[in-house]
């Protein structure tokens, strides 16, 4: 999630372990903590398909921020004996802070390697969007109170209330995602068409209102929007991934790479003398947030597989084009008319 949520997440944990301790501190200590792990964007990679797959690696790892939890306790009950503080308390408080960075990750569709290094499909539970207000408002109040007021009295209490509230918010979110897979996974059944696989992300800012996707054994896949209000199937559109293109991409490690981040929703598209790879799960139809140029073709006609690049019609803009958010926001409570999202995914609307 975003740089401030996962500070705020971290101050209110801090505060609320050894706010007692550290009075105010606590905060600021939880805030820097909390953030610890986003430091691996520092690093840069020689494309945009390494600098995607391994963002949220080995810094995201729970092995890898256990470890210096236990470091960090053991050099500050060892620096400052007087203090007052327990390993165990000091460790708790470290942990809590550094761990519930990658765990709220998790919770996006991203994908975050929790079990780096072992080579596991990277977590992408999708309860939540990137940025949630709902999530992250009652945590930044309760520190903003807490950074006046002092960790006295009800602060403590109040940190803890927000922490119990952000948390019920992503259960929220889970249910929403299987009630939209399901609700989705019904309607195709409704017209004879049986799903491979079926997964449901949030639109922007909110967990009410769901993208759902599913693969079909023939190499398409379903594309559409549910609401947690809806009375009538959810309206979709059925798109090729365009499988047999993916053979000119055979060998490629990179695409290797791509495939088992993404958990293969990818899809495959020829554009001029280009060969583009779609990232399914985040975005709209005619709007996708990741996408990259991965073969090219040579003046005789052959394709050669190149150093990707990443695609015009990409990028975090896809995921707040205000004309389509307004029409999704209002589609929350009203499913008529439907969203157009053949119109959206038209050839000269923005995906190509």
């Amino acid at each position: 999630m975003d740089s401030l949520t996962q500070a705020v997440l971290g101050a209110a944990l801090q505060g609320t372990v050894l706010g007692r301790l550290q009075g105010r501190r606590a905060l600021l200590y939880g805030a820097a903590l909390g953030t610890v792990p986003d430091l691996d964007v520092v690093i840069r990679y020689a494309d945009p398909v390494s600098q995607m797959t391994f963002h949220r690696g080995f810094s995201h790892s729970i092995f890898v921020l256990t470890g210096l939890a236990l470091v960090l306790a053991w050099l500050v009950a060892w620096r400052w004996p007087d203090k007052g503080y327990t390993r165990p308390r000091l460790f708790l408080a470290f942990w809590l802070a550094l761990v519930t960075h990658p765990i709220l990750d998790a919770f996006t569709v991203y994908g975050t390697q929790l079990f780096w290094p072992l080579h596991l499909t990277p977590q992408s539970w999708a309860a939540v969007f990137i940025i949630d207000p709902v999530y992250t408002v009652p945590l930044l109040l309760a520190v903003g109170y807490t950074a006046i007021k002092g960790l006295q009295g009800r602060s403590t209490s109040l940190l803890a209330l927000a922490l119990a509230c952000s948390t019920a918010y992503l259960g929220f979110g889970l249910a929403g995602r299987m009630a939209a897979e399901q609700r989705f996974e019904l309607a195709l059944r409704a017209q004879g068409v049986t799903p491979g696989e079926v997964r449901a992300v949030p639109i922007a800012f909110n967990s009410l209102i769901w993208r759902t996707l599913a693969k079909t054994p023939e190499g398409d896949y379903y594309e559409g929007v549910s609401s947690w209000f809806d009375r009538e199937s959810p309206e979709m559109l059925r798109q090729s991934r365009n499988l047999e293109v993916a053979r000119v991409l055979r060998g490629s490690a990179l695409h290797e790479r791509l495939r088992w981040f993404t958990d293969d929703w990818l899809r495959y598209d020829i554009i001029g003398d280009s060969l583009v790879v779609t990232d399914l799960r985040m975005g709209m139809p005619g709007s996708y947030s990741f996408r990259f140029e991965m073969a090219r073709r040579d003046p005789s006609g052959r394709w050669v597989v190149t150093q990707p690049r990443g695609w015009i019609g990409g990028g975090a803009a896809a995921l707040f084009d205000g004309g389509r958010l307004a029409l999704i926001w209002r589609r929350i409570l009203d499913q008529q008319p439907p969203l157009p999202l053949a119109a959206w995914a038209a050839p000269g609307s923005g995906h190509l």
